[in-house]
């Protein structure tokens, strides 16, 4: 870490002193780590630094080692930057996001202070959900678009989500289902010319999610692909993060139901004028489409990923013969 970054934490915080707790994480291939760290004389008990380290060698998990891939990365971390500069603040209550309480970059070094999610009532991370959990998360979702709905993702990605298919020509090359490659520019086109756009989360698993107590009030971390795109890329990658398919199956009406009442909701609130049955009709067909776009980075990227479910298979298949019958 940079000399002059424990300075910036302390101030960051008002603190007289920092003191390190605890590593969170790794960040992913090495770029740095996540920390916590307790503020005495502050306020604040504590806040969470991320700190990315853009030297060095490294070694991505899946073997993924390219030129392409470390520019990718320097990328999300002037998006994730960029977001906490300039987009954040527009998150209120019903889809709430740390504060920012510095950003600082040295040489090859970035440095992002922020709130620590645990003690301001969120502390509990999931690995299953119940039917509230999954609700606050579509809620969640549902506000964030509503809040962003129709805004130029200005400084972020043009097409949010780190799986989008110009950001991924590796994993398309290595695709060996050769009818989901060639309709893969197709499934990428139709979610991108939506008439009805909005920023997505892009990586909105249920690790990216920190909950209250109680489980009914969420937010949400992460922000390195955040960007312009069709709400549904959300709701599909987090559904896929935290069901088995037969849920995914079963649910999908409910699920799709729990997510527009809240969407419709928020835009109401937001944008008035916009003909909210239309954009559900639009999205609802997208669905399965943005599905099939997550589909197809993954069975690229990871062929064996526990991921490829029957039920993600059947909806690109779907997909597929759709485009097929309109050619």
């Amino acid at each position: 870490m940079h000399s002059d970054f424990p300075d910036i934490i302390r101030a960051a915080g008002k603190a007289e002193k920092i003191e390190l707790l605890e590593v969170i994480q790794e960040l992913w291939s090495g770029y740095g780590t996540i920390r916590r760290y307790r503020l005495h004389g502050s306020e604040l008990p504590s806040l969470v630094v991320k700190h990315v380290d853009f030297g060095g060698d490294r070694e991505h998990p899946r073997g993924w080692n390219s030129n392409l891939s470390h520019q990718r990365k320097l990328r999300s971390y002037q998006v994730e930057t960029t977001w906490y500069e300039s987009w954040s603040t527009a998150c209120d209550d019903t889809c709430p996001v740390p504060h920012c309480l510095a950003l600082e970059s040295r040489e090859q070094e970035v440095l992002i202070v922020l709130e620590d999610l645990d003690a301001s009532g969120f502390p509990a991370r999931r690995e299953s959900v119940s039917w509230q959990e999954i609700r606050v998360c579509l809620r969640w979702l549902a506000n964030f678009h509503a809040t962003f709905f129709g805004r130029n993702p200005q400084g972020l990605w043009p097409q949010g989500t780190y799986w989008h298919l110009a950001t991924r020509p590796d994993e398309l090359a290595a695709l060996e289902d050769i009818p989901l490659k060639n309709a893969a520019a197709k499934i990428d086109q139709r979610l991108d010319q939506s008439p009805f756009q909005t920023i997505v989360h892009g990586d909105a698993k249920l690790a990216n999610f920190c909950f209250s107590p109680t489980g009914d009030r969420v937010a949400a971390v992460d922000f390195q692909y955040v960007g312009g795109g069709c709400g549904m890329k959300d709701v599909a990658y987090f559904i896929g993060s935290c069901l088995h398919e037969e849920d995914c199956r079963r649910y999908e009406d409910k699920l799709l139901d729990c997510y527009f009442a809240e969407l419709k909701k928020s835009l109401q609130k937001h944008h008035p004028t916009v003909d909210r049955k239309t954009l559900e009709a639009d999205w609802r067909q997208l669905y399965p489409f943005a599905w099939a776009d997550f589909h197809r980075f993954l069975k690229g990227w990871s062929p064996g990923h526990w991921k490829l479910s029957d039920y993600s298979e059947q909806m690109t298949c779907k997909v597929i013969a759709q485009l097929a019958a309109k050619n």
